[in-house]
């Protein structure tokens, strides 16, 4: 390559941005880190520029920004701050890939941003899909930008299906295959008695057996939630509706997706779980570059397990699969009261199994309305989150 692709890493303190960064750093006469935008931590960020040497650092909190500001000062870093300073970057005309890695809401609009002004977008942001899927993808087309799967089951499913290859998969309906099986772990309660979901702590719930994930990921993982979020992405990547995907629990996280064709063929995507073969995949597409992962070894693993899940023990998948059914304003509704349900937990305010109620609660509370614009988007999820503040104030321990 004549060239390096500048690289802006939006939600770089995370899992997935650390990870990215990893993954760079192996390559650098290939990628060069152009911004690094974060939430609020200052320290980790500082580290970052300090070894990367961004153009921009942005921090979504103003005072955080401040601080950074000072700590750099003496560098060429120019830091920013706030929702602008997110989209200023994701949109800039030197960046070239975008890493979409910043987990809520406050992740929609420079995702938006980014795919607006033509850039190659690794989309790892749910939500961006969850609350906006069919504008999103509408803006892509328009725009030419590249969307590329990032969570590791959208990404194999992205490698098995016949649209791999393609920038854009509007047009995947039709092409020979019968279903798509997302598999996941089942979290750390898989085994549990579901009468003791009641008593467990945040604690217990972020230890995911498999992977390395920030703590409100992996409470979705342990509610099984993530997977309903996940189930309606893959509806808008690949022009899916809900029924023609299955949902399975794969305790080893070994196959993260299966594509049956009508011919009787099951395509599987397998890898071990660690985040940077789909990122690093994401990067090079088409091509494929040295990540870093340890090479699966069948042997040693022994066997793979598959599960049909038990909606008693995970009601937010009955809850999901809804909402990807209804779409309109569902999907936003379903993932607001989620974000508040989970950081209620997580701060003790809330029981684990009285998540799904929240969830419930919200969808059966908010009118479902069809979506045409982004300001729409974001009026429905002010409007879900206050009434999920509510129900959640009503309902604390």
């Amino acid at each position: 390559m004549n060239t390096r692709s500048n690289v802006c890493i939006l939600g770089s303190t995370g899992s997935i941005g650390e990870n990215t960064l990893d993954v760079v750093a192996r390559h650098p006469d290939r990628y060069r880190v152009f911004a690094l935008a974060a939430n609020t931590r200052v320290e980790r960020l500082k580290q970052q520029c300090e070894q990367f040497s961004p153009e921009y650092a942005v921090l979504y909190d103003e005072a955080a920004a401040a601080k950074l500001d000072q700590e750099l000062s003496g560098t060429d870093i120019t830091v920013l701050s706030g929702q602008s300073g997110l989209e200023f970057v994701a949109a800039h005309e030197n960046t070239d890939c975008v890493m979409a890695a910043i987990v809520g809401g406050v992740g929609l609009a420079p995702t938006f941003a980014a795919v607006r002004a033509g850039k190659k977008v690794l989309l790892a942001n749910k939500e961006a899909l969850v609350m906006a899927g069919s504008l999103f993808m509408e803006a892509a087309s328009e725009a030419g930008s590249t969307v590329l799967p990032i969570d590791s089951e959208h990404n194999a499913m992205f490698q098995c299906l016949p649209v791999n290859g393609a920038a854009r998969f509007e047009n995947t309906a039709g092409q020979g295959f019968s279903k798509i099986v997302l598999t996941g772990s089942g979290g750390p309660f898989l085994s549990t008695p579901v009468e003791m979901l009641q008593d467990v702590t945040p604690e217990q719930a972020c230890a995911h057996p498999n992977w390395k994930m920030g703590r409100k990921i992996s409470v979705d993982s342990a509610t099984m939630l993530n997977k309903t979020l996940e189930l309606i992405e893959a509806c808008f990547l690949f022009g899916l509706e809900e029924s023609a995907i299955e949902i399975m629990i794969h305790p080893q996280s070994i196959i993260h997706s299966m594509v049956y064709y009508r011919d009787g063929s099951v395509l599987a995507q397998l890898g071990n779980p660690d985040m940077r073969t789909p990122i690093a995949y994401g990067l090079a597409w088409p091509e494929r570059i040295q990540s870093g992962v340890t090479e699966l070894d069948l042997i040693s693993t022994g066997k793979l397990d598959f599960l049909a899940p038990d909606l008693q023990r995970f009601p937010c998948l009955a809850l999901g699969r809804e909402a990807a059914r209804v779409r309109g304003s569902a999907p936003i509704i379903l993932n607001a009261a989620n974000e508040l349900a989970v950081g209620a937990f997580l701060s003790g305010a809330l029981r684990f199994n009285q998540i799904p109620d929240i969830i419930d609660a919200a969808l059966q509370h908010q009118p479902v309305v069809s979506i045409s614009a982004l300001e729409q988007v974001l009026e429905e999820d002010r409007g879900a989150r206050d009434l999920a503040a509510r129900l959640i104030g009503r309902m604390s321990i």
